[in-house]
């Protein structure tokens, strides 16, 4: 189980994910939609596991949507990571009914990165981090290009 913030059941935020290797950075947005916030990774197991919990952390904090950072090349390409992530934001799809989006991650992690430097934290010793960070910068994104 994640240790997410308990947001009284609105049903107005935005659960947003990254999905690595071994982990899954989650972040949320306030019921207004205006700001992201990251919250605790999700340790990778199998893929069916995996989207169970972000259901669970979605259905937690109220969300109304999924976006899924999607790794997209700087030419626009998909390469194999974003083929893997596109894998799973359909067993996402299959296995809820709130709309399940992708959103272009370029450059999320080495933003993270540097906003966690900046910020006193070197993100190479909280990779949990980092993933976490890296989605808030993902749903950022997806809510500044909304509004």
């Amino acid at each position: 189980m994640t240790d997410l913030p308990d947001f009284g059941g609105s049903r107005k935020r935005i659960l947003a994910i990254d999905v690595g290797e071994a982990r899954i950075g989650l972040a949320v947005s306030d019921e207004t939609g205006f700001l992201a916030t990251p919250a605790e990774a999700i340790k990778r197991t199998d893929p069916e596991s995996d989207a169970r919990a972000v259901i669970a952390a979605a259905e937690r904090v109220g969300a109304v949507r999924i976006v899924v950072g999607m790794p997209v090349s700087l030419n626009g390409t998909h390469g194999s990571q974003a083929r893997r992530v596109q894998g799973f934001r359909r067993i996402l799809i299959e296995a809820t009914e709130l709309p399940v989006e992708s959103w272009d991650e370029r450059f999320s992690t080495v933003e993270a990165e540097r906003r966690l430097r900046e910020s006193g934290v070197e993100p190479s010793r909280d990779r949990a981090r980092l993933d976490s960070a890296a989605a808030a910068i993902i749903l950022q994104s997806f809510l500044d290009a909304h509004r």
